[in-house]
């Protein structure tokens, strides 16, 4: 997906990790995932770099769909569709 895809995107959960370091964003997005349906979108918010790898790898291994990461001011927005 490109940026403007992923911009046009509206999720139906948005996590705000920001504040938190490596594990909190990851355990954050764990926990959004379970309290979505399968087939929805959630957001979740990092300023923690290593949530750049960490959330895909993530998202790809247990099964959900990673569609991509927007760079906002000092964070990144990672958009994860729920698969299962």
């Amino acid at each position: 997906m490109d940026q403007a895809e992923l911009e046009a995107l509206t999720p139906e959960k948005v996590v705000d990790a920001r504040g938190t370091a490596c594990p909190g964003p990851l355990l954050e997005a764990k926990k959004a995932m379970g309290s979505v349906k399968a087939g929805q979108l959630v957001e979740v918010r990092s300023a923690d770099e290593g949530s750049r790898k960490d959330i895909p790898t993530w998202a790809t291994k247990v099964g959900h769909e990673y569609l991509g990461q927007i760079a906002a001011d000092g964070f990144d927005r990672h958009m994860i569709r729920r698969k299962k």
